[in-house]
């Protein structure tokens, strides 16, 4: 019998064993057949912007620099979406934010940009542009898309004055806000409530520290000082200018108190008696008021001086591209 030196035997048997090792997975091993309760969407918040810019050059902007938005909406005769960053993904178009417990909102929004020429100042007054209906009817087609896909609350539709308010104004005080109310996007103030709030406001208007308070609880980043600071009046400023378009200089007054008491005070849950009939319009139901007409024209409108947004560096454009107005303020977000 032949013997089999006992080098050899190892050799032999770490080439057997080598044949036989598994190689290593291309590809990890995933069941994905569990699902964490704790968990949610990304997207929280949608936040609306006008890009005073025109449709080439908002376009420029917004897809060779660092400023960015999931959705531009053109105002071309039929305005349509391109969309520029997939909704996974984060865009940079909200900057420095934040609203009730959030801050640097970009990482939990849906940005969306709309071509309007936004604001011009004159010697007369500023002069604000308004938006075509045909752009407010794809915007609400979008968002009922958005927020029927990602379960967005409607307090959770936003400006970008509204996160921003101490240096942003879009989308500027003749974006139709009450449009997207009435087709159930966003909260808005009852006008029975308002008006039955109003008298009393009217002879005993609130301290300073109040309307910081009820901003704050509303959503906004408000300094809590007592004092009517430049700050707060610009915050006052922006809510004005969604919800009291025809006056917004920041001035606290009974019926912008009145507006703020009602956003922030829900109505109580309506529990019918036991063997009582539904009733088909509850008794606290306010009447659907018309909503006004858009304006077709630029608005100019006179009001008290409200501190200026700091300004912003101007990116620097392509040769050939005509740059707006220098009283206007670009697409720029960060």
């Amino acid at each position: 019998m032949k013997i089999v030196p006992l080098t050899v035997l190892s050799t032999l048997m770490a080439v057997l064993a080598g044949c036989a090792t598994v190689p290593p997975p291309s590809e990890p091993r995933i069941d994905r057949s569990l699902s964490s309760r704790g968990q949610s969407d990304r997207v929280k918040y949608i936040i609306l912007h006008y890009t005073v810019s025109d449709l080439p050059r908002s376009i420029k902007i917004l897809t060779q620099q660092d400023v960015s938005a999931h959705y531009l909406l053109t105002d071309t005769e039929q305005p349509f979406f391109y969309a520029l960053v997939d909704e996974a993904r984060q865009s940079n178009h909200a900057g420095i934010s934040s609203w009730k417990i959030y801050n640097q909102l970009n990482s939990a929004s849906i940005g969306i940009e709309i071509v309007n020429p936004g604001f011009t100042d004159t010697p007369e007054g500023r002069v604000w542009y308004p938006f075509k209906q045909a752009q407010i009817d794809q915007l609400i087609v979008l968002l009922k898309d958005i927020v029927k896909r990602h379960g967005i609350k409607p307090e959770n539709i936003l400006g970008h004055n509204d996160i921003a308010p101490q240096r942003k104004q879009d989308p500027g005080p003749l974006f139709p806000w009450k449009q997207l109310a009435d087709a159930g996007l966003i909260p808005w103030p009852e006008p029975s409530r308002v008006a039955a709030r109003l008298p009393g406001y009217q002879q005993q208007l609130p301290d300073v520290l109040w309307f910081q308070l009820k901003l704050a609880q509303h959503g906004y980043a408000v300094p809590q000082t007592g004092q009517f600071d430049q700050a707060t009046r610009n915050v006052l400023a922006v809510f004005q200018s969604k919800y009291r378009q025809s006056l917004f200089d920041g001035t606290p007054d009974a019926e912008t108190a009145a507006i703020l008491d009602v956003l922030t005070s829900p109505l109580p849950v309506q529990v019918p008696a036991p063997g009582a009939a539904p009733s088909a319009t509850p008794a606290t139901r306010a009447p659907v008021t018309p909503t006004p007409p858009m304006p077709t024209a630029p608005v100019l409108v006179r009001t008290a001086p409200v501190a200026p947004v700091p300004a912003t560096p101007v990116p620097a454009l392509p040769d050939g591209v005509v740059p707006p107005p220098p009283a206007t303020e670009p697409v720029e977000s960060q």
